[in-house]
This record gives structure tokens, sequence and C-alpha cells, in this order.
């Protein structure tokens, strides 16, 4: 007996797949009587005219009366820029770049980038102090792989990094 049910199920639901089937193609053409032809209506787009010269911003921006969190954005953006060229082993050009995209040079940290015995370091650590609380910590190196960027909280008096950093001079 079970073998006459299988084909009788197998039957029913071949009928149901092509009724669907057919349903759905019925459904289709009577799309167009209803107005619909599946090429959406245009809509207008205003936007304000921006001065000829001035510069787009095409990423993140700084946010200077956000938190330390609302500016990561720009931060890891700079940090990624640095890494991928060929100045990844500079401290300076990390805090250059970062100069560069707004934050304050005086509220920033760098840690050497050669060891004391003279060889390349293996990770290079930058902040950025934000406001009373904060900091922005970037770290890169061949011991690190990818950049690293975090928001941490700030040391005792106002320090972003452990240990001894760079002065920055330039």
């Amino acid at each position: 007996m079970p073998r006459r049910l299988r084909p009788v199920r197998s039957i029913s639901a071949a009928a149901g797949v092509l009724l669907a089937g057919a349903l759905v193609l019925t459904g289709c053409s009577l799309l167009p009587d209803l107005g619909f032809t599946g090429d959406p209506e245009p809509t207008a787009t205003i936007s304000a005219p921006v001065p000829e010269g001035t510069a787009v911003p095409s990423g993140p921006a700084l946010v200077p009366d956000g938190t330390a969190q609302d500016n990561l954005p720009l931060f890891q953006s700079v940090t990624a820029e640095v890494w991928a060229s060929d100045q990844r082993a500079s401290g300076r050009a990390y805090i250059d770049a970062l100069v560069a995209a707004g934050f304050d040079k005086a509220a920033m940290q760098v840690t050497e980038d050669a060891s004391t015995v003279g060889n390349a370091a293996e990770s290079l650590q930058f902040s950025v102090r934000w406001g009373n609380a904060e900091c922005l910590v970037g770290q890169v190196g061949p011991s690190t792989g990818d950049p690293v960027t975090i928001v941490v909280d700030q040391l005792a008096e106002g320090r972003c990094l452990i240990g001894k950093t760079r002065l920055i001079d330039w």
C-alpha cells in the first residue's frame, strides 16, 4: 500500500507546483493592467549648491565638539592611510597625518621608531588626548598585524600611553 501512495503524493505535489507557477505568471501579466510597469517613478533630489573650490569630505570628518568615540572613525581612517603608505614605520607620519586631519598636536604622544639598540620598532603607538577623560590610541607595526585603534580612559596626569614616549618637537 505505501508504494501506491507515493506516486499519488508525487503527482499531487507536482500539480501544486504547476498551479502555483501558473498563478504567479498570471499575476505578473496583470501588473501592467494595474498601472505597474516595473520601472520606478523618478524621484527628485534636492541638494544645496556647493560653492566652487570647496572641498567636499568623502570620508569621516573631525567632530570637535564630539566625544573620542565620535572621532574614532577619522582616527581609524588616518591610521589606515598611513599604514598603507611607505611611511608606515614612521611615528612622525602618523602624527603629521593626524594634525592634517585636524587633531591637536599638543594633545598627542608617540613612541620611538627604533629600539634601544637601533632596530626598527616592532610596534609603534600614538595617541590623541580627547577632553579630560579619554584617549584615541593607535598601534601599528610588524608585531601588531593590522592597525589597532581604540578609545581608552586617560591615565594619570592626562597621559594616554604608558612608558617613555618621543618628544613631538617638529
